[in-house]
């Protein structure tokens, strides 16, 4: 079998079994706890935890349905990273990656230990003909001593007994005890967890049943874990306590690699004398083969014994594991919109990239561009299978070739620098300044100094890089103006405390631009500040507290005919409404004892300015996305009165064309005056939905807020969809026009767009119309013949530059003629010049010694100029013969501009200086 048919064979023979196949999520992981999606099971964790009822059969991503209590896939997983880190290993072995596909089957409150173990050794034993003499299972047994959880599982371990006896197999031997750190599962301090029961392949020349089983669980290579079964049936409680759980459920995971590597080596489990490999898989063929073509080297797969005085033909084979390894891992975490960047997940990519790019640089000699040519290589090994490579193909070309250009001038100053400082480095550790320089100056990053460092023999002093590495953010911090917001004196005050009613979401959806009515609230508490602030707390409010982005209102509070103004309103930890006082002092004169209650008017005409720009970020992201492409990703906003910035995950500049696109696209969608409607869901529910923006790894509660525009209100089918909680106009109209107004990049891999909306968008299109008619005034022509009479304007003054140059080179050689026909004598015999001239700018002053000592033939040029009461330069020639006399230039040119104030120096044949006193000029230059 191929490696693709192993891979259906297991899916075929789960969907035998009445599972339904979903695809692979995202790489990009739903909990904001992980990094990357690292494990099968974890786009099915909201039905483990009860949040979400089975329903493998009806997800967005089924791909053959059967029952919903059932399923089966093949999950892309990255472990790089975080606390699962297989990074550093790749390549030095043969079966570590960063990215590998997980298979897995699940039953959720369906079938159990029995039906589980039982398909997977049919499945190993008669589908795939792996010799049951060399498995074996391991079953969990806790060890009381070190208070570990739950009994020993007999049930797994009786299963396991009659298998083995019906294939004429001693369980005795072939089932291994393992305690809670290899066979007990849970998936955190408290919640659901189970005993496991592992399957190991005994990949020794021998089959011998005693040498097998003394390799289980020792982390030998010839003897691995190929398959394991996870049964989730207790809940663990924050007193320790393991109670059994309502439903139980099976999760089983295998590494796809792993198994198709060893069917590849083995010779479809046949002969077991050649040392196993991962990347003996024929999916790693078109990868190898690209590499080779790249390089002109081949690939013989050597193991280095140590990492350090490694063989030419070592390094070539790590180099190609690393490549193929890193090209796979990239090309699909930027498929599913995890582009490299310099923060959390996004850098690990880089990293990932980086590296890959160093190890083809250094061991196989490949230029910038190599790592771009292998993208084709893995979208034909694994397109067919997770197809959104296909999809983004261009997109992953792009964004490598980006990065590769990036890092290729960082890479090799990085490495000529780290080989000057370890050429006469005094023992075996680089310092931690050395390399933090490298990392601060030359972008070096660290870990790319140790894998250099451990190739030759050395460390990295780490905890002097990290103390460095704190003194820069020390001075960061420093130069950075901070207010710090204090809402509570006592903390635990504002943990516990109620959260105010929000009431203003639609507080300005009112015809014609009517006023609406101020709303009405209790004061509940009136909270002062260290720094002497006041702020009201009320019951509810319209007033919208600073969050995800957009700014506080402003507004005012009234009560008995007295009215405070609100400077600006912030939300505390428990969720309550701090209204700030403009004046403090008012704060004395208000009581939460009062039974009256309070007017509340926030800034109409603020908010509603507010609300457009909000709603202008929402319609941008969807045209960033529909213009540039789906990995397009919100990596920041701020929403004002006066004008939107949205910065967004993005590769390169945004061309212009590209931006009067979606500057087009929006202004379409604001003409056709969309309904904007918001619906409360519970995020298990839209939680896979691609066609909802949503931070993916961030904490949401279980009911979430979807803001559409279009579609039809509640039926979550519009064009643009964003789980938001900010305030936004009732129809796209509203905005009036959209003008972008800056596109910047705020780091590699991180765009910006600044734009405004209504009258800030009208009074900008109306000053830049202002300014082309006052444009046109000036120069004479219509707003039709502008263009056309710049270029005009442009072209002559380009002429007449040429002839003014003409005309100073002449003036200029006329002048060396004239000079050169004064020299005096020196006393050597040489000539000399010495002269004030008048030059438009230090260079021409330079062309202009330089044409004298020419036509001197043999002597000593000294010439000077004014270029302001303060600013005179002086010009030194020595000709050949004027050094061999004793003649220096710069020396000369030294103690001339001390004269003058200033400094100079250079070479001995010509030096430069300048200084302050040009009134000195004529006398130094005598």
């Amino acid at each position: 079998m191929t490696a693709s048919e192993i891979r259906q064979s297991f899916l075929d023979y789960f969907a035998s079994q009445q599972h339904s196949i979903v695809a692979s999520s995202s790489l990009m992981p739903d909990s904001p706890g992980l990094l990357f999606t690292n494990a099968g099971m974890n786009q099915f964790v909201p039905i483990f935890l009860n949040e979400r009822k089975p329903d493998a059969a009806h997800r967005p991503n089924t791909l053959r349905p059967a029952l919903d209590t059932r399923a089966t896939d093949t999950q892309k997983c990255i472990r790089a990273g975080g606390k699962h880190n297989d990074l550093d290993d790749v390549g030095f072995d043969t079966y570590h990656h960063t990215m590998f596909e997980m298979l897995g089957n699940w039953s959720f409150g369906d079938y159990f230990k029995k039906e589980s173990l039982a398909w997977g050794w049919e499945l190993l034993t008669k589908v795939w003909g792996i010799p049951a003499k060399r498995l074996f299972a391991t079953v969990y047994s806790p060890d009381k001593s070190k208070n570990d959880p739950a009994d020993f599982d007999q049930e797994a371990h009786d299963i396991w007994a009659g298998l083995f006896r019906a294939a004429g197999l001693d369980p005795a031997v072939h089932i291994v005890n393992g305690n809670k750190k290899d066979n007990f599962w849970m998936m955190g301090d408290t919640g659901p967890c189970g005993p496991c029961s592992e399957i190991h392949f005994n990949l020794l020349p021998s089959d011998d049943e005693a040498a097998g089983r003394a390799l289980v669980n020792s982390g030998s290579p010839r003897c691995i874990e190929i398959w394991n079964h996870v049964f989730i049936q207790f809940n663990a409680g924050a007193d320790g306590s393991f109670s059994p759980l309502p439903a139980r459920h099976v999760d089983t995971g295998m590494g796809f690699e792993r198994v198709a590597g060893i069917y590849a080596t083995t010779k479809a489990f046949t002969d077991f004398t050649p040392e196993p490999s991962n990347y003996n898989a024929d999916i790693f063929t078109s990868l190898f083969e690209a590499i080779a073509k790249l390089s002109g080297k081949t690939y013989t797969g050597t193991v280095p014994a140590t990492r350090e005085n490694l063989t030419a033909q070592q390094r070539t084979d790590i180099a190609f594991r690393v490549l193929a390894d890193h090209a796979r891992t990239v090309s699909c975490a930027i498929a599913d919109g995890i582009l490299p960047s310099n923060e959390g997940r996004n850098y690990v990519i880089r990293r990932i990239l980086r590296r890959g790019i160093l190890y083809g640089r250094k061991d196989l000699g490949l230029s910038t561009g190599f790592f771009t040519k292998l993208v084709p290589a893995v979208v034909a090994s694994l397109g067919g299978t997770f197809p959104e490579l296909k999809e983004q193909q261009t997109l992953i070309e792009k964004v490598i070739r980006n990065e590769e250009e990036n890092f290729g001038k960082t890479l090799d100053r990085g490495i000529a620098v780290f080989n000057q400082s370890t050429e006469n480095l005094a023992g075996k550790t680089i310092p931690g300044k050395a390399a933090f320089e490298l990392y601060d100056t030359y972008g070096f990053p660290l870990d790319m100094t140790e894998l250099l460092a451990a190739e030759r023999g050395l460390t990295v002093d780490t905890a002097g890089f990290e103390k460095e590495m704190e003194a820069q953010r020390a001075r960061a911090r420093a130069a950075q103006k901070r207010e710090i917001i204090t809402v509570t004196e006592n903390e635990n005050d504002g943990a516990t405390a109620e959260p105010t009613l929000f009431t203003g979401f639609d507080y300005t959806h009112t015809q014609y631009n009517a006023e609406p009515e101020p709303q009405t609230a209790s004061l509940v508490e009136i909270i002062t500040v260290s720094d002497g602030r006041a702020c009201l707390v009320f019951d509810r409010t319209p007033f919208y507290a600073e969050m995800g982005g957009q700014v506080g209102d402003t507004g005012t509070v009234s009560i008995d005919g007295k009215t405070h103004a609100i400077a600006n309103t912030i939300k505390d930890k428990s969720g309550r409404h701090l209204h700030e006082l403009a004046n403090p002092a008012e704060a004395a004169e208000l009581s939460p004892s009062v039974l009256q209650p309070f007017s509340l008017s926030p800034d109409i005409v603020r908010r509603r300015a507010i609300q457009r720009h909000h709603t202008a970020t929402h319609l941008l992201h969807w045209a960033l996305r529909e213009v540039l492409g789906a990995h397009v990703r919100q990596a920041g906003s701020s929403v004002n009165p006066g004008y939107l910035r949205f910065d967004f995950a993005h590769f390169e500049q945004v061309k212009p064309d590209q931006l009067r696109q979606i500057e087009t696209l929006v202004n379409q969608r604001i003409i056709e005056n969309a309904t904007v409607s918001a619906t409360e869901v519970a995020h298990a529910d839209i939680a896979a939905r691609k066609d909802i923006n949503q931070f993916f790894g961030d904490k949401y509660g279980d009911r979430v807020r979807v803001v559409q525009i279009g579609g039809t209100p509640g039926k979550l089918d519009g064009y643009s969809m964003e789980l938001c909680g900010g305030t936004h106009t009732a129809a796209t109209g509203e905005l009036g026009l959209l003008k972008i107004t800056v596109e910047s990049a705020i780091a590699a891999g991180t765009r910006r767009i600044e734009a405004v909306t209504g009258l800030h968008a009208y009074a900008l299109a109306s000053d830049h119309e202002t300014l082309l008619k006052e444009i046109g005034a000036r120069i004479q022509a219509g707003p039709q013949d502008l263009l056309h009479k710049f270029d005009t304007l442009l072209a002559h003054k380009t002429e007449t530059e040429k002839k003014l140059k003409l005309h100073e080179q002449r003036a200029a050689a006329s002048l060396a003629a004239d000079l050169a026909a004064k020299a005096t004598a020196l006393a050597d015999g040489l000539k000399q010049v010495t002269a004030v001239v008048e030059a438009p700018t230090p260079d021409a002053l330079r062309s202009i010694g330089s044409q004298v000592l020419s036509k001197l033939g043999e002597g000593v040029v000294k010439l000077g100029a004014a270029f302001g009461p303060e600013k005179v330069s002086v010009v030194v020639f020595c000709s050949p013969a004027a050094n061999k006399a004793g003649h220096q230039a710069g020396k000369l040119v030294a103690e001339l501009c001390a004269k003058l104030d200033g400094k100079g120096g250079g070479k001995p044949d010509f030096a430069m200086g300048g200084g302050k006193a040009a009134g000195k000029l004529a006398e130094v230059l005598k």
